[in-house]
């Protein structure tokens, strides 16, 4: 065996590795939610769909309002964020103004400020603003959690749009918002759906503002829900939390399939197009 065909097998010997090694987790607890026993690879396999049957149908669980809840504070929160990146984003790299790297830094500075040390202060404002238990109580920290890392992205997007795009807009007539809008924004239309399905993800996961800001089932989200199925039932009940898991991924891996050709186009094919 040459060089070149032990080179290639080991890169395919890596990459399944690497497949197997990430999916082992998901498939875990895909297995563990349909069997009726968590402990099943010593007890013997006793396969059910009644976790999920508890999970989605006993409303004391609140699971379904837990998932709505996710999914409208996600949306908003994602949407927002995308959209005011957007525009700092184009200002950053289309605008002459001074100080444009530091104005970067100062984002990522302030994005490094650990959740908890913001949490007493980010209750008290919540609390004065009576937005405790309320969509707004989660969805204006998020996006001030989440602006940072979109406008990073966002920035590094439209860095790469080439200049020639916004003289030929201008030459023809177009102000800059029209530039912005009718332009820019097709051409960078992957890189927007990968912000915002990066926005939706991280505002989906969240949990310690979930925790702090929200006390019932009207505005909690669903990590906090899950967390709490310990608590509703005195123990831990493994096969509901897996079936809750599960069904839980099943808006991101949506997302994830819908957008996929958005996300890996890439920029120049766009502008091409365009």
């Amino acid at each position: 065996m040459n060089e070149e065909k032990i080179k290639n097998l080991l890169i395919v010997l890596t990459a399944c590795f690497m497949v197997l090694f990430s999916l082992f987790p998901f498939v875990y607890m895909v297995l563990t939610s349909i069997n009726v026993a968590p402990d099943f690879l010593a007890k013997g396999w006793n396969l059910t769909l009644e976790n999920y049957k508890n999970v989605l149908g006993v409303e004391s669980l609140h699971f379904l309002d837990y998932l709505k809840n996710s999914i409208i504070i996600s949306f908003i929160s994602s949407v927002v964020t995308v959209f005011i990146a957007s525009l700092a984003a184009y200002a950053i790299t289309r605008l002459e103004m001074k100080g444009k790297i530091f104005v970067l830094l100062f984002v990522l500075g302030i994005s490094m400020f650990p959740q908890v040390s913001m949490i007493g202060y980010l209750f008290k404002i919540m609390v004065y603003f009576g937005f405790i238990n309320a969509y707004p109580a989660l969805i204006f920290p998020y996006i001030a959690w989440i602006l940072p890392l979109s406008l990073w992205i966002l920035v590094s997007y439209f860095s790469q749009i080439p200049r020639e795009l916004d003289k030929a807009a201008t030459i023809d007539g177009c102000s800059k918002f029209q530039i912005l809008f009718k332009v820019l924004f097709p051409v960078a239309l992957p890189g927007i759906f990968s912000t915002a399905l990066l926005s939706f993800i991280f505002a989906f996961n969240e949990f310690i503002f979930a925790l702090i800001l929200t006390t019932d089932y009207h505005s909690r989200t669903i990590p906090v829900g899950i967390a709490l199925f310990e608590g509703l039932h005195g123990q831990v009940p493994w096969g509901q939390i897996m079936a809750a898991s599960t069904v839980t991924m099943l808006p991101i891996l949506a997302l994830t399939l819908i957008f996929q050709r958005h996300i890996v186009g890439g920029l120049t094919k766009g502008a091409v197009k365009g």
